[in-house]
């Protein structure tokens, strides 16, 4: 038995108090914007906590305009309490829905587990070593429907905590724009921070504690404990699915509505308070991109933690019984929550931004130094806590590994993330040349812009597939499916950060339409357009990240399915086989064609509602009568809620028909296809959204000359390039992130339900 320099009881104090630590970095952070008063008086004009640091100094405040002026505060509140009410009150609806899926799937997880060995209570022969026995398949089923419910409580609070930090910071972020932008920017981006590290620390700590808590059931049968863990991985997902497809919906029917007839048809300003769907469209970034996003990426942590625990129990570290590297898994994710609080701190406390061109170079060197401090990161905990060389389960056999070649494949997951981050980062940002492309093809019209916005996505994947290739191939070759696993994971250790920078986007761009709806001053109108355009770009770096670190997730979830199927070999010239990797491949387009359908009927409703009001309403056009928010709000939720079921059921429930129709093999072939199909179209499609709303960004700002020739706003050019955001709409904010998800989850579904299908599925093929 090797021995490893940091001891089990230093990773069981390690590992918790890290979590202790991520928690308590995010109520710090939720204290410092919680200093910003929601309420007219002293401190609406003074935030007495940041002193002269990160932006502008004090005595430089009172020279803004409107920095005294309580009216605007008080509209500010009002427009806030609205689109907090809004988010949660359609989260509590959707909650409710999924609620009783939850807990339909748990009974579902528990009755086909159990019946693989008829609901005995006896000791089985181990799945992979056939002389020693292990707990019951019974205590299997059990104990997967109480991870997956844990999963799911776990994905469903991360989603809403993260809604709640960010409609509480909107409003904040606006009133902080009257101080100048550098301050506007500490309070999104502590916004973003508070969510990224409660997300980080809760998730590992709640898998900690049910490793432990079943690990008083299992004892020694290591291989039960972490296959019945799966369902965490399950739980999460699958409320991730929900959250994210129902949340796109939302929030995507109502901007498209706002847009198309208040941009394109009357003329008026996005957010402007006259159009109907404003608070609605409001309310979405906050369901969508942020509650959604948060389920998203808690889904993936978890699933790749799963992976590798699952493919490290059989391997020597489960044989062997060694605590501390069989949870290298979490000692990895641990390490990231404190390399991420280093980084966070040099965005809000070691430098200061005071100009608006120094916004989104910021936020990438958030990426790079915690990219490079994880490096140093893993390194050293590699070192502590794996043996210099250990055997790795690999379908059969048992493959020697030395501790460096696992230390690269997690380096090399980690800076695959980044190479996607920038690619992406190339390909929709405004500063680069293919988004300026793009503007100049509105000159001729819309469908050029479509043409072009569309090639820029298909290209945007090439690198992004390349950068997954080398990472698949070098962490397979170096240590098998766990190198896989632990290169997801790689990409993930700074999940902190990336969220952060993520949710940053959304808070910007309430904090403008805010702004734009108290009826506050040019100025701060630009100062919080700045905010957006950089929060714009950074949350399709997050997207980047998210679906990168999906593809290795899934492939490391079908490795540990095969293993424990007991597939020997996915041969694609058998007919079983290709049957399923043609009809998986095929499954992305499906779900897509379900999402933006979806999105296209609801914002028909949407369109028709906002065209009634400014027809019906007298002076609404001119101001003096107020707009209908709650029906605009009502149809997006019912709409969503409806139209989130289709797509979520088909998700769920191939893997189920698959397994139990056509065995294990055909399933194989299906997991396959929809992975290799799924990641292409979801790459091209977040980016393709991405780059047509910049490229509308680009013209309307107004920044350089050549952008000027395309503006102003109302010009044709731009009405072609608004076209081209409201079609961008639904690809990158509801079909393109939500195809991360259908890779991921069908994986893990099928892998928690592996024993089932080994014994019971291939029910057509027995028959014929």
């Amino acid at each position: 038995m090797s021995v490893t320099i940091l001891p089990d009881l230093g990773t069981e104090i390690f590992i918790p108090v890290c979590a202790v630590v991520g928690i308590v970095f995010s109520l710090v952070q939720w204290y410092y914007v919680s200093q910003v008063k929601l309420s007219p008086g002293r401190d609406a004009a003074h935030n007495n906590s940041a002193g002269s640091k990160n932006g502008y100094s004090d005595y430089l405040i009172e020279e803004e305009e409107g920095v005294n002026d309580h009216n605007v505060v008080i509209k500010c509140a009002e427009i806030q309490c609205a689109i907090s009410e809004g988010a949660t009150s359609f989260l509590f609806t959707e909650y409710k829905y999924v609620g009783i899926f939850m807990v339909l799937f748990a009974v579902l997880i528990f009755v086909f587990l159990g019946s693989v060995e008829s609901f005995s209570t006896k000791p089985q022969p181990c799945t992979y070593d056939k002389t020693r026995t292990c707990k019951p398949a019974l205590a299997t089923a059990i104990f997967s429907t109480v991870s997956f419910l844990l999963g799911a409580v776990t994905s469903v609070v991360s989603g809403f905590l993260g809604m709640k930090i960010a409609t509480y910071a909107n409003a904040r972020t606006t009133l902080e724009a009257r101080k100048g932008v550098g301050k506007a920017f500490i309070t999104a981006f502590r916004s973003g921070a508070v969510m990224g590290f409660l997300l980080a620390a809760n998730g590992l700590l709640v898998l900690f504690i049910a490793i432990n808590l079943f690990k008083l059931y299992y004892g020694d049968d290591w291989g039960g404990l972490f296959e019945s863990i799966t369902g965490y991985g399950l739980g999460g997902s699958s409320m991730a699915l929900f959250g994210r497809v129902g949340g796109g919906i939302y929030t995507k029917a109502a901007d498209v509505g706002a847009d198309l007839v208040g941009k394109v048809e009357r003329n008026i300003p996005e957010d402007d308070p006259r159009n109907p769907a404003v608070i609605a469209d409001n309310v979405g970034d906050n369901v969508g991109d942020i509650a959604g996003m948060g389920s998203d990426l808690f889904g993936s942590y978890a699933e790749s933690s799963c992976a590798a625990l699952v493919v490290a129990s059989i391997s020597s570290f489960g044989n062997n019984h060694e605590l501390t590297p069989m949870l290298y898994p979490l000692i990895i994710s641990s390490m990231g929550i404190l390399v991420c609080l280093i980084t966070t701190l040099f965005a809000t406390d070691f430098f200061e931004i005071k100009a608006v061109k120094e916004i989104e170079p910021a936020l990438k060197k958030q990426l790079i130094i915690s990219t490079v401090l994880m490096t140093f990161g893993i390194a050293i905990v590699t070192w502590l806590s794996v043996p210099s060389s250990f055997t790795i389960f690999n379908f059969g056999t048992q493959k020697v590994v030395t501790n460096w070649k696992l230390f690269l494949c997690v380096a090399v997951g980690l800076w695959a993330g980044l190479i996607i981050g920038f690619v992406t980062e190339y390909y929709t940002s405004n500063a680069y040349s293919p988004v300026q492309d793009v503007a100049d093809s509105c000159r001729t019209g819309a469908a050029t812009n479509v043409i072009f916005g569309l090639a820029l996505g298909y290209k945007s994947v090439i690198i992004p597939i390349f950068a997954i290739a080398v990472s698949i191939f070098v962490s397979f070759t170096f240590a098998a499916m766990y190198g896989i696993a632990v290169a997801a994971l790689g990409m993930l250790s700074t999940i902190a950060t990336g969220l952060a920078i993520d949710a940053y986007g959304p808070i910007s761009d309430n904090a403008g339409g805010i702004a734009e709806m108290a009826g506050m001053s040019h100025r701060i109108r630009e100062r919080t357009d700045a905010l957006d355009a950089a929060g714009n770009t950074t949350a399709a770096i997050g997207k980047g990240f998210a679906i990168g670190s999906a593809a290795l997730v899934s492939l490391a979830l079908f490795g540990a399915f095969v293993s424990r199927a007991g597939v020997t070999a996915v041969d694609v010239l058998t007919p079983k086989v290709f049957i399923g990797l043609i009809v998986g491949a095929m499954l992305p387009y499906w779900f897509s064609a379900m999402t933006m359908k979806s999105v296209g009927s609801a914002a028909l409703k949407m369109v028709e509602e906002v065209r009634r009001q400014f027809n019906t309403i007298p002076g609404l056009m001119e101001g003096t009568a107020k707009p209908d928010y709650a029906t605009c709000v009502k149809i997006s939720t019912d709409a969503s809620i409806k139209e989130m079921i289709p797509p979520g059921a088909l998700v769920m429930l191939t893997p189920l028909i698959v397994g139990i129709l056509f065995g294990v093999e055909t399933l194989s072939g299906v997991l396959a296809g929809s992975l290799v199909s799924g990641v292409q179209i979801a790459i091209s499609a977040s980016n393709t959204g991405g780059a047509w709303d910049n490229a509308k960004k680009y013209i309307e700002a107004g920044a350089s000359e050549h952008a000027r020739t395309l503006g102003p706003k109302g010009s044709d050019p731009h009405k072609a390039a608004v076209i081209g955001d409201t079609i961008g709409d639904p690809l990158k904010d509801t079909s393109g992130p939500s195809l991360n998800i259908l890779i991921k989850l069908m994986a893990v579904e099928s892998l928690v339900f592996a024993p089932f299908f080994a014994s019971h599925g291939g029910l057509l093929f027995k028959i014929f």
